[in-house]
């Protein structure tokens, strides 16, 4: 199978009761960019062609079923910082965005680090997360949900989640350094190896259900961007020079 054929853009599973929603998440196929971006990246960050990101975002908002100019994003700095997103366009050093907005499309990117996607489907809101190990441990997924308490009225209970591709547990090694900042229930020690494993999947799924969100509404990511790195793009597995995917979320 060639790339062409595999899919431009996975919708979660989760969500599959509210058609109507724009929500969507990236693969590394379908696009125009050579290597090592090949070949739908979406990182305007990347050393990639501008050209050729321009156009990747044109085709996936395509198949996504939203216009370029609706996409709400930020320039991401594993902070905790979260824009409330009335209008379309972009920001600086916000991790998560938040909005009830029709034709706002909010959009966080990656290539390693955990998208969380959460709607609110009682009051039509809803927040796209960019957690890496730091904004997990900052417990970004669910300081949204209380932003979105704040401004919209949401309960967790409203809520459909979904925790996104990301580096799985087993390929996501750290420092001890890194891993005494996490429970023991999101991490495993080698004790022969010497060596650390955290599972952000986990981590970020045990802060939705803190914030009441019901794990039957939780949808979580089979991929890896490490063990599927020929359908994902991954900043560990490709030594840092590579593209980035694209989750989004927002109402038609």
């Amino acid at each position: 199978m060639t790339t062409t054929q595999k899919p431009l853009v996975r919708r979660p599973l989760v969500f599959s009761a509210f058609p109507e929603l724009i929500v969507g998440e990236s693969t590394r196929h379908g696009g125009v960019s050579d290597a090592p971006f090949h070949s739908l990246n979406l990182g305007k960050s990347t050393a990639d062609d501008p050209a050729c990101v321009a156009e990747n975002r044109r085709r996936f908002a395509q198949a996504t079923g939203f216009e370029p100019g609706m996409l709400a994003w930020s320039h991401q700095v594993h902070g905790d910082q979260i824009l409330h997103a009335r209008t379309p366009g972009g920001a600086e050093a916000y991790d998560a965005l938040i909005s009830d907005r029709p034709g706002v499309v909010l959009a966080v990117t990656v290539a390693d680090c955990v998208p969380v996607l959460i709607y609110d489907a009682k009051n039509r809101a809803v927040a796209a997360v960019h957690a890496g190990w730091r904004g997990t441990v900052a417990g970004l997924a669910g300081k949204a949900l209380a932003a979105m308490a704040l401004a919209f009225g949401t309960r967790g209970e409203d809520c459909w989640a979904y925790v996104g591709t990301c580096i799985d547990e087993c390929s996501f090694e750290v420092g001890e350094d890194v891993a005494l900042h996490f429970p023991e229930a999101f991490k495993q020690i080698s004790a022969l190896a010497g060596k650390y494993y955290v599972d952000l999947k986990k981590a970020n799924t045990a802060q939705l259900q803190l914030a009441g969100v019901p794990e039957a509404q939780i949808g979580i990511s089979p991929y890896c961007t490490v063990r599927d790195n020929a359908d994902y793009f991954s900043h560990r597995a490709e030594k840092g020079t590579t593209g980035r995917m694209m989750a989004v979320i927002g109402l038609p």
